[in-house]
């Protein structure tokens, strides 16, 4: 039967730091098994979650690490829920998850030994964000010299709260390397006999709507290729402080998920015959949103439906990463405070944690 790994979470707006954990945990292991909770238990301990409970379900389901989702999962994870799921033990993050009354959610597993930890992904949490769309700030995207740079970089404090100290919430420092993107690659060329998809875009705090939109042009073909614009160009086309995570944040939030076969970094706006013979594409997709013209007034997808290549592709879903900002700004103090309460709680438990570790050197 292999090693069975249990990890557990809310997966609110799931991004590549919940993904980067999910795949460290598959390391440990063979098997892996994902609970998730419910809104219900969320909202108790944390404050309102993003997105609901279906969404997150699907959301995690679509990870190309992730074996079986257990929905509903207790937010205190209990050696009896490692027994039913025939794990072996429980994998979380270096950082801390507390219940409503500040207890470790994980301090039953740890005692019995049945706890493993990987590396949290610095600089990306869904608390940080909801921080960059409530503060409407620009300094997280690529832009100059930087547009196109697969380097180590620090961005600033992009926390909604900058007076907290958390060392997990209130810090980012992304670092994003070539090593980080070939860890998510798939690392499989198209075979001769693919029939090769492609689409462009944002992709910008991937959604369940791009899900939605991805698998379904992923039926039109084998090998699906996803074209991701620079922060520079997305700006352009999509104004105020969009994208909200830069081109390194999306390329690895794209290349989670199972569908997703190849990404291309800095892809061009218009889809060009060369780029089209480049990639051996067949088709090219695009959704039901609004398509912008290129700088000179020309239609980006001019090549594609010259060549009768180009098809728009209906998800059945209307989620848009603007609606989804929608749905946050309208709960902003909401979202404000459960930043605050998150992060207060993580201060907290930090300076005790660092309180202890004085008291047993000075004893």
């Amino acid at each position: 039967m292999g090693v069975r790994v249990w990890c557990d979470g809310c997966y609110d707006m799931v991004h590549f730091g919940h993904a980067n954990s999910l795949r460290q945990a598959k390391a440990m292991g063979d098997y892996l098994v994902v609970g998730v909770h419910t809104d219900e238990e969320i909202t108790m301990h944390k404050g309102p979650p993003v997105f609901n409970e279906e969404e997150r379900y699907r959301m995690v389901r679509a990870i190309k690490w992730v074996d079986e989702v257990v929905e509903g999962a207790p937010y205190v994870t209990t050696l009896e829920t490692l027994d039913k799921y025939n794990s072996d033990f429980c994998v979380h993050g270096d950082d801390i998850t507390m219940t409503a009354d500040g207890t470790d959610t994980y301090h039953i597993v740890k005692s019995a030994g049945r706890y493993k930890e990987c590396k949290r992904t610095q600089g990306v949490s869904t608390t940080n964000l909801v921080g960059r769309m409530l503060m409407l700030t620009k300094e997280h995207q690529q832009r100059g010299d930087m547009e196109y740079a697969v380097d180590r970089r620090c961005s600033q404090d992009m926390s909604s709260d900058a007076s907290t100290k958390s060392p997990w919430t209130g810090v980012s420092q992304f670092l994003p390397t070539t090593s980080k993107i070939l860890q998510f690659s798939n690392r499989t060329e198209p075979k001769k006999t693919d029939k090769v998809v492609y689409v462009a875009g944002a992709f910008d705090l991937f959604h369940i709507g791009h899900l939605d939109f991805l698998e379904k042009a992923k039926e039109l073909g084998t090998y699906l290729i996803v074209g991701l614009h620079t922060d520079p160009v997305v700006n352009r086309y999509k104004g105020f402080n969009y994208p909200i995570m830069n081109i390194h944040e999306r390329t690895l939030s794209v290349l989670a998920y199972r569908c997703v076969d190849e990404v291309v970094i800095g892809a061009p706006y218009s889809v060009t015959k060369e780029m089209m013979d480049h990639f051996n594409v067949s088709v090219v997709c695009h959704g039901q949103t609004p398509v912008s013209p290129d700088l000179g007034g020309e239609d980006p997808y001019a090549e594609p439906k010259k060549e009768g290549k180009f098809v728009t592709v209906d998800s059945g879903n209307m989620l848009t990463t603007e609606k989804l900002v929608e749905r946050i700004l309208a709960r902003r103090f909401d979202y404000e405070e459960r930043n605050r309460k998150k992060e207060a709680k993580e201060v907290a438990a930090y300076e005790a944690f660092v309180k202890s570790q004085q008291n047993e050197k000075s004893s």
